[in-house]
């Protein structure tokens, strides 16, 4: 087996903890794997995992090998670029995750353009509202939208995301319309329920330069924004979101912008990859896309909420 193969397959169990799993990202058998490892440690002359009945870990030479193990094969993946047809132009599979509706609404639509700019990269692309595990997943990068936790992780900053107060025009006329934030007493609110840890939000607004909360009463909580946005085009309640995601449903009549003056703080969309001192070049020009996409769409929704 080539050289630089066996640092793809020590490099993807080191990140998966498992040979099982690597092997499944690999498209590979599990005994491939585990020969492909163990014929590395022969030519290296050192342990690189140590291997129980239940996880696979790096030694403190496989800790040291890694580190060289992804700057080199970052820089193979450059030198194969060197003399391709359109040297500007990258190639490789790209395995990317974010939310559902950004994916749907907003990097879906302008798939094409990116692909046909860079016919040699592939993109598999994940959609969830679930916060994916990069490693175990074999992802190479996730957008994240909100506060992030500490992490290990290299964090891009690619936009923000407004946030809106809707109601559909049923529940308006059953309980009125809110004029200010006391009157949220009043009302119900579409609750939305973190699919990864369950956790729900107060309804949030900036009044004089302060962030103020409110604990909503709601009979219905959700844990998708598809869901949420299904309850409160239903008349079951306010709720709280990115302006993008219902701008058809404002533009149709079937949602109405409330309280436009208590409105939550922007929330900050993120690229997550991880820490690779070689950052590959098609997730270079994959991050500077995106970020190039979602400045666009966040100025087009300010100059539309203005």
């Amino acid at each position: 087996m080539d050289r630089i193969d066996l640092f793809r397959i020590f490099v993807r169990v080191v990140e998966t903890a498992s040979f099982s799993r690597a092997a499944a990202l690999l498209n590979m058998p599990r005994s491939s794997v585990s020969t492909a490892v163990q014929e590395l440690e022969a030519r290296l002359g050192t342990r690189l995992l140590a291997r129980t009945t239940r996880s696979v870990a790096p030694t403190p030479d496989g800790r040291a090998f890694y580190d060289h193990a992804i700057r080199l094969i970052a820089d193979v993946e450059d030198a194969e670029n060197l003399f391709r047809r359109d040297k500007a132009s990258p190639r490789g599979t790209l395995r990317v995750d974010m939310p559902g509706r950004i994916g749907r609404l907003i990097v879906a639509p302008a798939l094409p353009e990116f692909l046909e700019r860079y016919p040699d990269i592939d993109i598999i692309m994940g959609v969830t509202d679930r916060a994916v595990n990069m490693i175990e997943d074999g992802v190479d990068c996730v957008i994240r939208v909100g506060p992030l936790q500490d992490s290990s992780l290299i964090a891009r900053k690619i936009g923000i995301l407004d946030l809106i107060n809707v109601a559909s025009p049923a529940y308006l006329a059953r309980y009125g319309t809110p004029e200010t934030p006391d009157d949220l007493k009043h009302h119900l609110a579409v609750q939305y329920a973190s699919p990864s840890t369950g956790r729900t939000e107060d309804w949030e607004w900036v009044e004089g330069g302060q962030l103020r909360t409110l604990a909503m009463h709601s009979r219905v909580t959700v844990n998708s924004a598809e869901a949420l946005i299904a309850c409160s085009l239903a008349g079951l309640g306010l709720m709280q979101i990115p302006a993008y995601d219902v701008r058809h449903h404002l533009d149709d009549g079937s949602l109405i912008d409330v309280l436009p003056a208590y409105r939550a703080e922007a929330v900050p969309m993120t690229l997550l990859y991880p820490d690779r001192r070689h950052l590959p070049s098609r997730l270079q020009v994959f991050s500077d896309w995106l970020t190039a996409l979602l400045a666009v769409r966040t100025a087009e929704q300010s100059q539309t909420d203005d």
